[in-house]
């Protein structure tokens, strides 16, 4: 039986990176690298198979186009167009107007895929409800509370002392300043947390600048996300994700079980405030998806 095929479109630091941790991981027999720069990303394609080889990794790396991410089991969309974010707020949602139109445009080139997409491109929430509107694709996960999960936990773990394997706890809703931290239900060695989580959480929302004032976007951590993920849609491993998805009209963040590749959402209980931060959140998102610019014929990054 053959190995998952796997795309990626946007060869940039994220894209790069990813494709070198897919590789490294030998996760899809194929790897499918798709960009409008074309002079890149047949540069990264052969850097990649030198990588292959001298890793031993059985995965084949390929150069190809968007009609051809047809053929693949999942396609991870980390195009990033040309723009300089100037935000100081949400600072993940500056890319929304130069973003959403090259979305649009791939999410035509992939209407009837039947495969996974998993998007994350910022702002992720809103880009990936664009091109699940767009393309009529029914399994689009956007990928940011994955992200915001694993540093909460990590950092929790920190503050407790412990090894993050014990740590249970979920970020939710908007990937960004108005994420969702469900505290009431984290727990630690399976007891509920005894320490602070204002200041985890405060750490938590520090931690992007920290990385970007380092090295100027973050590239490993979305990646270990996917690569996490990935396991996990294609059916490679069971387990809980939390990816964004429709939630009423909306695209946002919340935890989902997967068994053999299918995902059933697995929201925990909340408290009356923690609800009414994800209903925030949704109602943010929905309004800031009515100022997205609509759809263009543009080809994607």
């Amino acid at each position: 039986m053959s190995g998952p095929v796997v795309g990626i479109v946007g060869t940039g630091a994220v894209g790069q990176t990813l494709a070198a941790g897919l590789v490294a991981a030998a996760l899809p027999e194929r790897l499918l690298l798709v960009s409008r720069r074309f002079t890149q990303v047949y540069g990264l394609t052969a850097d990649l198979q030198d990588l292959a080889h001298t890793t031993r990794s059985r995965t084949l790396v390929e150069a190809g186009e968007a009609v051809d991410l047809h053929g693949c089991d999942a396609v991870v969309i980390t195009l990033r167009t040309d723009f300089k974010n100037t935000v100081t707020q949400d600072i993940r949602r500056g890319g929304a107007t130069a973003n959403a139109p090259a979305l649009g445009a791939l999410a035509r080139e992939l209407r009837r895929y039947g495969g996974t997409i998993l998007v994350v491109t910022n702002p992720v929430d809103l880009m990936a409800r664009r091109f699940a509107e767009v393309s009529g694709c029914t399994r689009v996960f956007g990928i940011g509370s994955n992200l915001d999960s694993a540093r909460y936990r990590l950092l929790l773990a920190r503050y407790a002392q412990v090894s993050p394997d014990v740590v249970r706890g979920h970020v939710i809703g908007e990937h960004g300043d108005s994420a969702v931290v469900c505290a009431s239900t984290s727990t630690v060695a399976g007891r509920p947390v005894a320490i602070s989580v204002h200041a985890v959480v405060e750490d938590l929302q520090r931690r992007p600048a920290l990385i970007r004032k380092g090295m100027d976007r973050t590239r490993y951590g979305p990646t270990g996300a996917v690569l996490s993920t990935l396991s996990k849609v294609l059916g490679l491993a069971d387990g809980v994700e939390e990816l964004s998805v429709p939630y009423g009209d909306v695209y946002l963040g919340i935890p989902l079980r997967f068994t053999g590749g299918n995902a059933v959402p697995c929201l925990p209980p909340l408290t009356r405030s923690e609800r009414l931060r994800l209903d925030s959140a949704a109602g943010s998102l929905r309004d800031a998806y009515t100022r997205l610019p609509a759809p263009t014929e543009r080809i994607a990054s």
